[in-house]
């Protein structure tokens, strides 16, 4: 199998500029030596992280899903995945994540070695300096173990909207405002230059954008590291990723590209319970589609005694949330990351994987541990 090349002739996952061997603070990885990789496949060389959304469950208390988030990080952890993100998200039926930095701070307070961050802050929700200090914060906490995941979206509503504060078009400041908080951290200009975000200066918290749409060009002109997913349009997303390379402009923070590609990947023992696990979230998107309710997940058997009575229109959003992931054996699944990895040359694949059953979700996660060959 071929070695993935990106668009320096530089050892695949080693940062620009760096001897091999050395501490990547921004990634957290240390750079292999000569010849350390030679004999490993591109997916066993590639860092994979789990990004969970605190999905609650149909019958269940949302508070249980925090702590199943909790829970789940701990299992990470112990698994050998390099990082665990939570996310943000506000006024959604079925999501309990909504204060992404609380969350990671009970997360990291949990954990010893795994790093946290977000996946991500939606930077147009908040005040630059105020995100800052907060990362700060963690940072100062939990030294060497927070990202700083950073996302352009805005509310899902126009009364969410309206109730934080902001509109739609506040996303068109999202490259202002990573200016603005990027500098807090590294002194540079910025509209206030006689305020400080304590104690952020001076800290280095790796920072990542999420694409979305415009997103990938942004991290490129930032100099940050990008974060890319939708599986399903998989042209487009390679795309975005050699757009990102050949225009990347080095920054304090990350002197490199650093290319993080998410989706869902679902592992058991057979083919037919790995497309199981995909259905909850299938559905719930789907009926989020076809109702305006993006509603909790609810059990695989439930959803496949709905399929056969599926509107036209509500089936083919189903169908469309079902195409494009990553499932399967563990054979099925390594044969699958191995080309996308590949292709892609990813530096990382992070994984977002939500179902109802926990405990099938938590042998997916051991069953892609053994196929990827992290350790605890």
């Amino acid at each position: 199998m071929s070695t993935r090349t990106t668009t320096t002739t530089q050892t695949a996952g080693q940062p620009h500029g760096q001897p091999p061997g050395t501490p990547d603070p921004r990634s957290g990885l240390r750079t292999a030596g000569p010849g350390a990789a030679e004999d490993r496949s591109p997916r066993l060389r590639t860092p994979f992280s789990v990004l969970d959304r605190s999905r609650t469950r149909r019958g269940r208390p949302e508070a249980e899903a925090l702590r199943d988030t909790i829970d789940l990080a701990r299992h990470a952890e112990a698994l050998g995945y390099h990082r665990f993100w939570v996310s943000e998200h506000h006024s959604v039926p079925g999501v309990a994540g909504s204060a992404p930095t609380v969350l990671a701070a009970a997360v990291a307070s949990a954990t010893s070695r795994i790093r946290v961050g977000t996946g991500g802050v939606m930077l147009p929700n908040h005040r630059p300096l105020v995100v800052a200090e907060q990362f700060g914060v963690l940072e100062a906490l939990f030294p060497g173990r927070i990202d700083m995941g950073l996302g352009r979206s805005v509310g899902f509503t126009d009364g969410i909207r309206r109730a934080l504060g902001t509109d739609k078009e506040a996303a068109d400041s999202f490259a202002a405002q990573l200016r603005e908080l990027t500098a807090y951290f590294t002194d540079g200009p910025r509209p206030h230059p006689q305020v400080h975000a304590r104690p952020a200066e001076g800290l280095r918290v790796p920072a990542f954008v999420l694409a979305t749409g415009a997103g990938a060009h942004i991290a490129a002109r930032a100099g940050l590291a990008l974060v890319i997913g939708d599986l399903r349009g998989r042209d487009a997303m390679q795309a975005a990723i050699d757009r990102y390379r050949s225009t990347f402009e080095p920054s304090p923070l990350w002197p490199h590209p650093y290319v993080v590609v998410s989706g869902t990947v679902a592992v058991a023992e057979t083919p037919e319970q790995a497309h199981r696990l995909l259905l909850p979230e299938a559905w719930s998107l789907a009926h989020s589609r076809t109702h305006g309710v993006f509603p909790p997940l609810e059990p695989a058997d439930t959803i496949t005694a709905r399929e056969p009575d599926l509107p036209p229109k509500q089936r083919a959003f189903y169908e469309s949330a079902l195409a494009g992931h990553i499932h399967g054996t563990e054979p099925e699944v390594a044969a699958q990351l191995d080309e996308l990895l590949t292709r892609t040359g990813a530096d990382e694949f992070l994984v977002t994987t939500s179902t109802y059953d926990r405990g099938a979700l938590l042998e997916s996660y051991e069953r892609l541990a053994r196929v990827v060959g992290v350790s605890g």
